[in-house]
Protein backbone atom coordinates (compact mmCIF):
# COMPACT_ATOMS: atom_id res chain seq x y z
CA UNK A 1 0.00 0.00 0.00
CA UNK A 2 2.66 2.75 1.24
CA UNK A 3 4.16 1.47 -1.97
CA UNK A 4 1.54 2.30 -4.33
CA UNK A 5 1.08 5.43 -2.57
CA UNK A 6 5.00 6.49 -3.64
CA UNK A 7 4.41 5.32 -6.99
CA UNK A 8 1.23 7.66 -6.73
CA UNK A 9 3.13 10.58 -5.15
CA UNK A 10 5.99 10.75 -7.80
CA UNK A 11 3.60 10.13 -11.36
CA UNK A 12 2.02 12.93 -9.94
CA UNK A 13 5.02 15.30 -9.21
CA UNK A 14 6.27 14.40 -12.44
CA UNK A 15 2.90 15.53 -14.45
CA UNK A 16 3.09 18.54 -12.34
CA UNK A 17 6.94 19.76 -13.58
CA UNK A 18 5.93 18.34 -16.98
CA UNK A 19 2.81 20.58 -17.35
CA UNK A 20 5.08 23.43 -15.76
CA UNK A 21 7.81 22.75 -18.16
CA UNK A 22 5.22 22.76 -20.96
CA UNK A 23 3.64 26.07 -19.66
CA UNK A 24 7.15 27.91 -19.52
CA UNK A 25 7.98 27.29 -22.89
CA UNK A 26 4.67 28.92 -24.15
CA UNK A 27 5.18 31.59 -21.52
CA UNK A 28 8.95 32.10 -22.65
CA UNK A 29 7.92 32.78 -26.47
CA UNK A 30 7.84 36.25 -27.56
CA UNK A 31 5.47 37.05 -30.09
CA UNK A 32 5.11 39.30 -32.92
CA UNK A 33 3.17 42.45 -32.10
CA UNK A 34 0.97 42.65 -34.64
CA UNK A 35 -2.01 45.65 -34.99
CA UNK A 36 -4.73 43.82 -36.55
CA UNK A 37 -7.66 45.36 -37.92
CA UNK A 38 -10.40 44.03 -35.44
CA UNK A 39 -8.72 44.86 -32.55
CA UNK A 40 -10.05 47.56 -30.12
CA UNK A 41 -13.54 48.58 -29.52
CA UNK A 42 -14.16 49.78 -32.62
CA UNK A 43 -12.25 47.51 -34.76
CA UNK A 44 -13.41 45.83 -37.90
CA UNK A 45 -12.34 42.99 -40.41
CA UNK A 46 -10.99 44.14 -43.35
CA UNK A 47 -13.11 42.54 -46.28
CA UNK A 48 -10.38 41.95 -48.81
CA UNK A 49 -8.10 40.60 -46.73
CA UNK A 50 -10.80 37.73 -45.24
CA UNK A 51 -11.10 37.16 -48.93
CA UNK A 52 -7.40 36.97 -49.74
CA UNK A 53 -7.34 34.73 -46.30
CA UNK A 54 -9.66 32.40 -47.71
CA UNK A 55 -7.90 31.98 -50.57
CA UNK A 56 -4.83 31.25 -48.94
CA UNK A 57 -6.73 28.79 -46.18
CA UNK A 58 -8.07 27.32 -49.28
CA UNK A 59 -5.17 26.95 -51.62
CA UNK A 60 -2.79 25.89 -48.50
CA UNK A 61 -4.31 24.66 -45.48
CA UNK A 62 -7.40 22.88 -46.42
CA UNK A 63 -5.65 20.37 -47.78
CA UNK A 64 -5.03 18.87 -44.42
CA UNK A 65 -7.29 21.31 -42.32
CA UNK A 66 -11.08 21.43 -41.58
CA UNK A 67 -12.90 23.74 -40.51
CA UNK A 68 -16.42 22.49 -39.43
CA UNK A 69 -17.34 25.06 -37.65
CA UNK A 70 -18.29 27.51 -40.31
CA UNK A 71 -20.80 27.10 -43.26
CA UNK A 72 -20.12 27.89 -46.42
CA UNK A 73 -23.10 30.43 -46.47
CA UNK A 74 -21.19 31.98 -44.05
CA UNK A 75 -18.56 33.17 -46.41
CA UNK A 76 -21.32 36.04 -47.62
CA UNK A 77 -20.47 38.19 -44.44
CA UNK A 78 -16.60 38.23 -46.36
CA UNK A 79 -18.25 39.95 -49.33
CA UNK A 80 -19.44 37.75 -51.54
CA UNK A 81 -22.63 37.23 -52.93
CA UNK A 82 -24.82 34.19 -53.05
CA UNK A 83 -23.96 33.13 -56.53
CA UNK A 84 -20.61 33.37 -55.47
CA UNK A 85 -20.56 31.01 -52.20
CA UNK A 86 -22.93 28.39 -54.32
CA UNK A 87 -20.22 28.41 -56.96
CA UNK A 88 -17.54 28.06 -53.59
CA UNK A 89 -19.11 25.30 -52.01
CA UNK A 90 -19.94 23.20 -55.54
CA UNK A 91 -15.87 23.03 -55.75
CA UNK A 92 -16.70 20.15 -52.95
CA UNK A 93 -18.57 16.73 -51.88
CA UNK A 94 -20.68 15.81 -48.99
CA UNK A 95 -21.66 12.28 -48.40
CA UNK A 96 -25.35 12.44 -48.10
CA UNK A 97 -28.31 9.99 -48.09
CA UNK A 98 -29.26 7.01 -48.07
CA UNK A 99 -31.19 7.18 -51.23
CA UNK A 100 -34.19 5.39 -52.20
CA UNK A 101 -31.77 1.92 -52.39
CA UNK A 102 -30.69 2.83 -49.10
CA UNK A 103 -27.23 3.86 -49.96
CA UNK A 104 -25.05 6.66 -49.39
CA UNK A 105 -23.96 8.31 -51.91
CA UNK A 106 -22.03 12.17 -53.11
CA UNK A 107 -22.90 15.39 -54.34
CA UNK A 108 -21.77 18.82 -54.42
CA UNK A 109 -21.71 21.25 -51.53
CA UNK A 110 -24.41 23.53 -51.15
CA UNK A 111 -24.27 26.65 -48.67
CA UNK A 112 -25.79 25.44 -46.00
CA UNK A 113 -23.46 22.52 -45.65
CA UNK A 114 -20.36 23.29 -43.70
CA UNK A 115 -17.04 22.85 -44.35
CA UNK A 116 -16.00 19.79 -45.86
CA UNK A 117 -12.87 18.24 -44.02
CA UNK A 118 -10.24 16.91 -45.48
CA UNK A 119 -10.37 13.15 -43.83
CA UNK A 120 -13.22 10.76 -43.10
CA UNK A 121 -11.79 10.18 -39.50
CA UNK A 122 -9.20 10.85 -37.31
CA UNK A 123 -7.38 7.38 -37.99
CA UNK A 124 -7.43 8.47 -41.94
CA UNK A 125 -5.59 11.77 -41.07
CA UNK A 126 -3.09 9.94 -38.75
CA UNK A 127 -2.51 7.90 -41.21
CA UNK A 128 -1.95 10.71 -43.73
CA UNK A 129 0.61 12.34 -41.78
CA UNK A 130 2.82 10.07 -39.93
CA UNK A 131 0.84 9.98 -36.81
CA UNK A 132 0.02 13.39 -36.25
CA UNK A 133 -3.40 14.39 -36.53
CA UNK A 134 -4.01 18.44 -38.05
CA UNK A 135 -6.17 20.47 -36.04
CA UNK A 136 -9.33 21.46 -37.03
CA UNK A 137 -9.30 25.44 -37.33
CA UNK A 138 -12.09 26.65 -36.49
CA UNK A 139 -11.66 28.04 -33.18
CA UNK A 140 -7.65 27.88 -33.22
CA UNK A 141 -7.02 31.80 -32.79
CA UNK A 142 -9.35 31.69 -29.52
CA UNK A 143 -7.82 28.38 -28.46
CA UNK A 144 -4.02 29.10 -28.21
CA UNK A 145 -2.30 31.36 -25.93
CA UNK A 146 -1.29 34.48 -27.82
CA UNK A 147 -4.45 34.19 -29.97
CA UNK A 148 -4.12 35.73 -33.96
CA UNK A 149 -0.25 36.96 -32.90
CA UNK A 150 0.64 32.81 -32.39
CA UNK A 151 -0.97 31.57 -35.15
CA UNK A 152 0.88 33.94 -37.17
CA UNK A 153 3.95 33.73 -35.51
CA UNK A 154 3.66 29.95 -36.12
CA UNK A 155 2.97 30.61 -39.83
CA UNK A 156 6.37 32.75 -40.53
CA UNK A 157 8.45 30.48 -37.61
CA UNK A 158 10.08 27.77 -39.90
CA UNK A 159 13.61 28.47 -40.14
CA UNK A 160 16.90 26.13 -40.40
CA UNK A 161 17.77 25.18 -36.54
CA UNK A 162 20.29 26.86 -34.70
CA UNK A 163 24.30 24.78 -34.13
CA UNK A 164 23.65 22.40 -32.01
CA UNK A 165 19.88 22.08 -32.38
CA UNK A 166 18.51 18.62 -34.03
CA UNK A 167 14.93 18.43 -34.50
CA UNK A 168 13.52 14.80 -33.61
CA UNK A 169 12.66 12.45 -37.22
CA UNK A 170 9.87 13.77 -38.61
CA UNK A 171 9.61 17.01 -37.12
CA UNK A 172 10.47 21.00 -38.24
CA UNK A 173 12.43 23.55 -36.82
CA UNK A 174 9.80 26.57 -35.77
CA UNK A 175 11.21 29.25 -33.32
CA UNK A 176 8.04 30.24 -32.05
CA UNK A 177 6.41 26.20 -31.13
CA UNK A 178 6.73 25.26 -27.86
CA UNK A 179 10.02 23.23 -27.66
CA UNK A 180 11.04 24.33 -31.27
CA UNK A 181 9.76 21.63 -32.88
CA UNK A 182 6.61 20.71 -34.64
CA UNK A 183 5.07 17.81 -37.10
CA UNK A 184 4.23 20.14 -39.78
CA UNK A 185 5.94 21.09 -42.59
CA UNK A 186 6.71 24.74 -43.76
CA UNK A 187 3.07 25.50 -45.02
CA UNK A 188 4.08 28.92 -46.99
CA UNK A 189 6.58 29.72 -49.33
CA UNK A 190 6.40 33.20 -51.58
CA UNK A 191 4.36 33.45 -54.19
CA UNK A 192 2.76 30.12 -53.00
CA UNK A 193 -0.73 31.63 -53.90
CA UNK A 194 -1.74 34.46 -56.86
CA UNK A 195 -3.88 36.93 -55.32
CA UNK A 196 -7.08 37.75 -57.54
CA UNK A 197 -6.32 41.54 -55.75
CA UNK A 198 -2.98 41.53 -57.12
CA UNK A 199 -1.20 42.02 -53.99
CA UNK A 200 2.16 40.37 -53.05
CA UNK A 201 2.19 36.94 -51.82
CA UNK A 202 5.10 37.30 -49.35
CA UNK A 203 5.13 34.60 -46.82
CA UNK A 204 3.97 37.22 -44.02
CA UNK A 205 1.10 38.71 -46.29
CA UNK A 206 0.01 35.22 -46.76
CA UNK A 207 0.48 34.58 -43.21
CA UNK A 208 -1.12 37.42 -42.12
CA UNK A 209 -4.30 37.16 -44.46
CA UNK A 210 -5.09 33.44 -43.42
CA UNK A 211 -4.52 34.41 -40.08
CA UNK A 212 -7.17 37.26 -40.37
CA UNK A 213 -10.08 34.30 -41.97
CA UNK A 214 -9.16 32.47 -39.11
CA UNK A 215 -10.04 34.95 -36.96
CA UNK A 216 -13.05 35.97 -38.22
CA UNK A 217 -13.91 32.01 -38.59
CA UNK A 218 -13.86 31.62 -34.66
CA UNK A 219 -15.77 34.75 -34.19
CA UNK A 220 -17.97 35.65 -36.91
CA UNK A 221 -20.09 37.64 -34.72
CA UNK A 222 -17.52 39.81 -33.99
CA UNK A 223 -18.53 42.94 -35.29
CA UNK A 224 -22.03 42.43 -34.33
CA UNK A 225 -21.16 42.14 -31.02
CA UNK A 226 -19.08 45.11 -31.15
CA UNK A 227 -21.56 46.97 -32.70
CA UNK A 228 -24.27 46.03 -30.18
CA UNK A 229 -21.98 46.98 -27.14
CA UNK A 230 -21.82 50.63 -28.53
CA UNK A 231 -25.12 51.08 -28.60
CA UNK A 232 -25.66 50.07 -25.04
CA UNK A 233 -23.07 52.00 -23.84
CA UNK A 234 -24.91 55.03 -25.40
CA UNK A 235 -27.96 53.88 -24.22
CA UNK A 236 -26.46 53.84 -20.79
CA UNK A 237 -24.75 56.95 -20.92
CA UNK A 238 -28.29 58.91 -21.73
CA UNK A 239 -30.39 57.04 -19.40
CA UNK A 240 -27.41 57.57 -16.68
CA UNK A 241 -27.68 61.56 -17.50
CA UNK A 242 -31.48 61.84 -17.35
CA UNK A 243 -31.60 60.17 -14.27
CA UNK A 244 -29.48 62.49 -13.00
CA UNK A 245 -31.13 65.08 -14.66
CA UNK A 246 -34.44 63.71 -12.43
CA UNK A 247 -32.24 63.65 -9.19
CA UNK A 248 -31.67 67.26 -9.19
CA UNK A 249 -34.67 68.36 -10.30
CA UNK A 250 -36.41 65.92 -7.42
CA UNK A 251 -34.14 67.63 -4.97
CA UNK A 252 -34.70 71.44 -6.11
CA UNK A 253 -38.19 71.02 -5.11
CA UNK A 254 -37.39 69.07 -1.65
CA UNK A 255 -34.79 72.00 -1.20
CA UNK A 256 -37.84 74.24 -1.50
CA UNK A 257 -40.26 72.93 0.88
Amino acid sequence: MMRTTRILIVAAIAIVTAAGTARSAVEDIELPDMDWSWEGPLGTFDRAQLQRGLQGFTEICLACHGLRLVAYRNLQALGYDEEEVKAYAANFEVQDGPDENGEMYMREAIPSDRFVSPYPNEQAARAANNGAYPPDLSVMTKARKGGADYVYALLIGYEEPPEGFEPMAGMNYNKYFPGKQIAMPQPLFPDAVEYADGTPATVEQIAADVTAFLAWAAEPELEERKSLGIKVLAFLGLFTIMLVALKRRVWADVKKH
